[in-house]
């Protein structure tokens, strides 16, 4: 599903999205024989869809709001547990971890590794999640 496609989803109509866009670490990830001695650069990037409702601040403190550095930790932690053969592995980890904080109603995950060939700015996968309402059966 596009980015504008998502969008049309009345559960996000009273959202605002969240972004973190390349964050870099390095992740022990791979299948191939190359991709096992070491760990390989990975790009992450993340949108959360919160409620308005959720993330309008009124003190303008950072409390009210969902904080960046919970996105941040979290794909840290999840990267740092060993090695993973796939990354949609490890998107479909980041986007349910993205999904069990409470404010958050909807994420989006891309992972990329661009030191894979040579001859391509990077390989990746992308996953989308939505939390679904509780009268609501899908």
């Amino acid at each position: 599903m596009s980015l504008p496609a998502m969008l049309l989803d009345p559960r996000l109509a009273d959202c605002r999205r969240l972004f973190l866009r390349g964050f870099e670490l390095p992740v022990r990830i791979g299948v191939h024989d190359f991709e096992q001695a070491a760990p390989q650069r990975m790009r992450f990037h993340v949108d959360l869809w919160v409620a308005l409702a959720h993330s309008t601040p009124r003190a303008d403190e950072l409390a009210e709001v969902v904080d960046y550095d919970f996105v941040r930790a979290r794909i840290r932690h999840l990267a740092a547990r060993g090695h993973v053969q796939l990354q949609e592995t490890l998107a479909d980890d980041i986007l349910h971890a993205m999904l069990e904080h409470p404010g958050v109603r909807a994420a989006r995950v891309a992972t990329e590794k661009p030191d894979v060939y040579p001859d391509c700015d990077a390989v990746g996968v992308e996953v989308f999640g939505i939390q679904p309402d509780k009268d609501d059966p899908r």
